[in-house]
Parts: C-alpha cells; structure tokens; sequence
C-alpha cells in the first residue's frame, strides 16, 4: 500500500521534475533557516520573499530572466533595510515591515497595470507541478551554489550569527558576512519561488532550522537535523499533493509546521513534555 503510495505520482515525469525541485528548494532553504533562527532574522526572510514582487514584473517587462529581477529586488529590499536602520532611529523589524509591504504593494501595482499571461497565484503560491526540464537545471545551480557558499563558510557564518561583537574582535569581516547572508537569503528565495512561490518561501526558511532547534544544542546536529526534516517535508508533501489534489507548496509547508509541532511537544529537553515532566522528577 504505502509502495503504491510512492510510486504511483512517480510513473508520471511531471511529479519526478517537482519532486527533485522540492528536494533541492527544501534542503538549500534548511541550512539557511538554521543561520537566521540564530541571527533572528526570520522576518527579513519574509521581507525579502514579499519584495521580489516588482523585480519579477519588471524582469518581464524588460524581457529579461525573472529569476534575475526578483534577486535584484530581493537584494535591494536588504540593502534599502540596512540603509534605513543606520540612518534612522527606526528599530529594524519596523524597517523591515514598512520596506517589504511597500515593495509587495508596489509588486501588485504594477502586475495589474502589465498585460501578462503569468498567472499571480503561480508567483505567490508556486508551481511546482509545473516546472520543466530547464527549470529544474536552473534552480540545481542557484541551490547547488548556494548551498556550497554557505556550508564552506558556515564556522564564520556562525559565529557572526551568534555573536557579531566577537567575529569583529577576532578580525572576521563583519559587513562583509551581513551582506553576504542577506546575497545568500535573496539567492535561496529566488530558487524556491518556483517551487513554494513568494507566500509560502518564509514557512521553509524558518521551520526547519526552528525543528531542529528545539531538538539539538549543537549546530552541525542542527544543520542536520534541519536537512533531514525539510527533505522528508519536500517529498511527503509532494506526494500527498498528487493524492488530494492539493497545492504542492501548501502542503510542503503544512508537512514542515506538523513535525514543528511534535517537536515543540516531543523533543528529549526543551519540547513541552519534557520541560512539564523535570519539576516530578527533581522530587
């Protein structure tokens, strides 16, 4: 039964080109949950996935890649944030919601001003049941790059995530690593909107390294941890998709928040149970 649950979308190339973007948008996306879970930068996942809206518009008015305009936005909204928080008394969450909901609302302006055949539910939803051959190689090496980038400076990666003042005392380039991550988060957004579109991206920019964090004390654990739970995400929700006829990402997403969830109640020392049974035990 659960063989015939496996194989069944996989007779169909369709389902095999989504399965494979899945797998590589969930496993890029889970490394890099695991640096802004410790950095506390979830909301600017979700700022930047919003404002890649207009880069995409543009990109298609122009003729050019969109993949290219949405990163160029994606960047932009880093910088603008940046930007605004030295030069401005404003906190940077403030920031953050103020740039990534003007973009997005720019993005909407000017998709019903473009006549286009792109399909905006496709651009904030994804489409992964619809990706072709070129797409797949596309997002391989946008992930694939990424995630070599990211695991080949993960040590310095990780010590300016969880105490910049020290990276900098030690000689570590500090701006260099803020601005590299935030490259690193714009480039990862863009290979996972075909997959989960501009919505559903900051669920698995979080959700993975939030598991895993619940379940670990140690970052190599933790990236590997994140890895595993987002991988398993990608591929059940892919395939219960097929069988409920759901939207793909959607259930990615809902896959990812439901092994939160058991870990949030089940982790060994720091999920609920754990916590609630300590006091009976120390008496």
């Amino acid at each position: 039964m659960l063989l015939d649950w496996i194989s069944g979308p996989l007779a169909y190339p369709f389902m095999q080109r989504a399965l494979v973007v899945a797998v590589l948008v969930g496993a890029v996306c889970a490394v890099l949950s695991c640096f802004l879970v410790l950095k506390g930068w979830s909301l600017m996942g979700d700022a930047i996935s919003h404002a890649v809206l207009p880069g995409i518009v543009l990109a298609h008015v122009a003729g050019l890649p969109l993949a290219l305009g949405a990163f160029a936005a994606g960047l932009g909204c880093a910088l603008l944030t940046g930007y605004l928080k030295e030069n401005s008394r404003v906190k940077e969450d403030t920031v953050m919601g103020i740039v990534f909901s003007g973009m997005f609302g720019l993005g909407l302006v000017l998709f019903t001003w473009v006549d286009t055949d792109q399909h905006l539910d496709h651009i904030l939803f994804g489409n992964v049941l619809g990706v072709t051959a070129q797409d797949v190689i596309e997002t391989a090496v946008v992930a694939g790059g990424t995630l070599l980038v990211v695991l080949a400076f993960r040590r310095d990666l990780l010590l300016y995530c969880f105490d910049p003042g020290h990276a900098r005392t030690i000689g570590l380039p500090v701006r260099l690593l803020h601005y590299g991550l935030l490259v690193l988060l714009a480039l990862t957004i863009v290979a996972a909107l075909k997959a989960v579109g501009i919505i559903l991206v900051i669920a698995m920019l979080i959700a993975p390294g939030a598991t895993a964090y619940l379940l670990t004390d140690r970052f190599g654990r933790m990236l590997a941890i994140a890895t595993a739970s987002a991988v398993t995400s990608a591929v059940v929700g892919t395939l219960a998709s097929f069988h409920i006829d759901g939207a793909p990402g959607a259930c990615i997403v809902l896959t990812q928040a439901a092994l939160f969830g058991l870990a949030f109640l089940f982790a060994p020392r720091h999920g609920v149970l754990a916590r609630r049974a300590r006091p009976v035990e120390a008496g």
